[in-house]
This record gives structure tokens, sequence and C-alpha cells, in this order.
């Protein structure tokens, strides 16, 4: 009787593996992280790796996924939910200022500070396509507010939604550098000061359909 012959079982939880390699990226960047770094903070061999993520961009790359699906997903949680550019845009501030400066924690946002001196193309452009990504998010929702009357018509939507992705930038940086999260929760509000009035007073025109009511997506 000819039995076949199976590979050994992995002797590692890979979520576990993968949240531990999370934390090392998010704190030394991609570029300062080796092989040797990873396989320590996981607790396995680098043969392990290889054969379990593949090499280290292609881990990265899932980092970065799973970065974005949970500690990352307070962005679009934010603007799922806010009726308004605005409010959206201060919770995401609001709350940066307290993932940045959890305790237990990297400080920071992987997604800024993994950037941080890369030389790996690859890397470097994955990272930039999603801040540009939420930048975009920033000015469509902010043309919608305009176009609602929630802003007013002169407002400069592209320059707003940079200035807030600016802040966000420079609120990760600061938080590295030691800030605490009452002084990042600070930066956040006045950031909010620097957007245009509110327009409450803007209404439909008389006889317009105003439509279905915004769900916020």
């Amino acid at each position: 009787m000819v039995t076949t012959q199976r590979g050994r079982p992995r002797s590692f939880d890979r979520l576990t593996a993968l949240e531990k390699a999370t934390l090392a990226f998010w704190e030394h960047g991609y570029e300062t992280t080796s092989v040797a770094d990873l396989t320590r903070a996981m607790g396995i061999s680098a043969p392990s790796l290889y054969a379990a993520f593949g090499d280290k961009r292609t881990l990265f790359e899932e980092v970065v996924e799973v970065y974005a699906g949970s500690y990352g997903a307070y962005g679009g949680r934010a603007f799922a939910e806010e009726a308004t550019a605005r409010g959206a845009v201060g919770r995401v501030l609001a709350e940066a200022a307290e993932l940045f400066t959890e305790p237990g924690l990297p400080r920071g946002c992987l997604m800024i500070s993994a950037a941080t001196n890369c030389s790996t193309p690859e890397v470097e452009e994955t990272l930039r396509e999603r801040r540009n990504r939420n930048l975009a998010t920033f000015e469509t929702r902010i043309r919608q507010d305009v176009a609602a009357g929630e802003l007013p018509a002169d407002t400069d939507a592209r320059a707003l939604a940079r200035f807030s992705g600016a802040v966000l930038q420079g609120m990760s940086q600061q938080a590295r550098d030691g800030a605490t999260r009452e002084e990042l929760a600070a930066v956040a509000a006045a950031a909010m000061l620097a957007w245009p009035p509110h327009r409450p007073e803007a209404v439909a025109a008389p006889g317009a359909d105003p439509g279905p009511a915004d769900p916020g997506v």
C-alpha cells in the first residue's frame, strides 16, 4: 500500500506572525526592517517566512492590506458614517490623534512612516498610491459638499483636501517625535478651524426635488 507523503504542518500561527510583522514594519519602516528583524519579531525561521509569506516585499504588501483593514480602517468608517466632508475629516483627524499615540502600538501611521527613506520603487509607489487615494476621497467629498451648498461655492476642494492630508501626515510624524494624544487632538481641532464656514442657510431651490437622503457613503 502506497501512502502520500505530506509536508510538515506549519508550526506557527500565521495570523499571529503576520500581526508581529505588521508591528515591526510599523515601528521601523520598510527599508530598515531586515529579514532577520522580521524572523526575530515573528518567532519563525527564514525558510518558514519565505514558505508562508514569500519574500520581504510580498510580506509587506500583505501587511499593508492587514493594516488598512484593521488599524487604518478608521478613515473608511468616518467617510461611510459621517454625512459631510467636515464631519468625516474632523473625525479622521480626531481618531488619528488616538491611534497615533495608542499605548502598546508603534507611533504614527504605518502608511506614512514605512515610506521614510524607502529606496524600493515598488513599495514607495504602493504607499504613495494609497495616500493619494485618501486625498482623492477627501477631495471628492468636499466637492459634493460644495455642490450641496454645505460649503461655499468658492471653496478650493483640492487645496482643502491637501491641507487636511498634510495635517494628518504631520500628526503622524509629530507622534513619532513624542507628541502626546492631547497635543495631537489640539492640532486636529485647530486644523478644522481653517475650513470655510458652515452654510446652514443653504436650502434647495423652491420646487426642486431634494432627492434621497444622503446616507453618508
